[in-house]
């Protein structure tokens, strides 16, 4: 027999517990993929900043070689 003044069942409660169960799983999965890309998104923008640094200093170490070049090139003779 059931009471009258009581609204939950045994069911309802088990389908509650099952929901904040789901719900909660759910968040912490949000969160861990969270912090998993933000990881990722920190270590690829540290290679891409090495990346930059490496090409910059590459292009520097090419103009300075050049301009020691044009410079230590031998001049022709005036006349």
């Amino acid at each position: 027999m059931l009471l009258p003044l009581c609204p939950f069942t045994a069911a309802r409660i088990a389908g509650l517990q099952a929901t904040v169960l789901l719900l909660l799983t759910l968040l912490i999965k949000a969160r861990v993929q969270i912090k998993a890309a933000s990881a990722l998104g920190l270590a690829l923008l540290a290679l891409q900043t090495l990346v930059f640094l490496a090409a910059a200093g590459a292009l520097g170490l090419v103009a300075i070689g050049g301009a020691a070049l044009a410079l230590n090139r031998p001049r022709p003779a005036a006349a």
